[in-house]
């Protein structure tokens, strides 16, 4: 009898502490290997897309960026989500505070994933731009194994997959594009390394731009002359002002002149403005590629 009661007595110890029987698994991302102990109750954010992927998957976010946060995801961040610093300078003072369960770092935070690892579990989501729509993909089938979502990430994949194949039916014979990228009065070329490089990876619009070498902000800088002189057929336009909150519309403004206005795809009105912010922020989250998708689409269909 007191073995029983003495088993007894242990096994409802157990029922009462979870942890005893949280299992560890090991994630593997683009800076190592994380041993994450059992299902993360308590994450934190320095990456809007990361933001974005959870947020589809159904994972409540308890800390994120102080700054640049996509409207489209606005009445989707709790009210109470504790704001730990910018998304190149998190607060790791206030990432230490929160006695989280995971922090996600990627693209422009990535940097502090060398800091953060020691602080608390730290995996980093960043992804190649040459191959964002797998990335995105990767990103979500790691997001749901982490979180216990796999039938959920399993559904936002099959939605992206139909997304994409109806892109590339509607782009089919459209002709070529130009992604241009304006930025404080510049304009630059997209090619296919850039973030939106899918348009011509994953979509198949062939580059009406031979060779392009993506700077870090403003893409490789051309003039007026030079999108008159390659003529697309269409142009796919990311206003990086506006992206980063700055003179919203300064793109339309700025591509509305004699010169533009002679190309096929001005004159054919073939000229699609990007949501800034997914486009330049969020690129590599699941709702803002689906809507710049939804863009592209709608204005392969006018």
């Amino acid at each position: 009898m007191k073995h029983f009661a003495l088993t007894a007595a242990l096994l409802a110890g157990l029922a009462l502490s979870p942890a005893a029987f949280a299992q560890e698994q090991t994630v593997t991302h683009a800076q190592g290997e994380t041993v994450i102990t059992g299902v993360p109750a308590k994450v934190l954010v320095s990456d809007w897309a990361a933001f974005d992927n959870l947020n589809a998957l159904g994972v409540t976010v308890a800390g994120v960026p102080s700054s640049n946060a996509p409207s489209y995801l606005a009445d989707s961040i709790p009210a109470d989500a504790l704001k730990i610093g910018s998304l190149q300078e998190p607060d790791f003072e206030a990432i230490a505070a929160s006695e989280s369960d995971l922090y996600i770092v990627a693209a422009r935070s990535r940097a502090a994933y060398d800091t953060a690892k020691d602080i608390l579990p730290t995996v980093d989501l960043s992804i190649d731009n040459g191959a964002l729509v797998e990335g995105v993909k990767g990103n979500i089938t790691k997001l749901g194994e982490i979180f216990g979502k796999q039938d959920a990430a399993a559904e936002l994949i099959a939605n992206l997959d139909a997304k994409i194949a109806e892109v590339q039916a509607a782009a089919e014979g459209k002709g070529t594009a130009l992604v241009l990228v304006t930025n404080a009065g510049n304009v630059g070329v997209y090619g296919p390394d850039s973030r939106v490089a899918w348009i011509y990876n994953e979509i198949g619009m062939p580059s009406a731009m031979a060779e392009v070498e993506d700077g870090d902000h403003g893409g490789d800088t051309v003039s007026f002359e030079f999108i008159l002189e390659v003529n697309p057929d269409w142009l796919f336009v990311v206003d990086r002002d506006a992206g980063v909150g700055e003179n919203t519309g300064a793109a339309a403004a700025l591509l509305d002149n004699e010169l533009v206005n002679q190309t096929t795809a001005a004159q054919e009105g073939q000229i699609v403005y990007l949501d800034p912010q997914a486009a330049y922020i969020t690129m590599h989250g699941y709702e803002g590629l689906m809507l710049l998708l939804d863009q592209v689409l709608e204005g392969l269909n006018a």
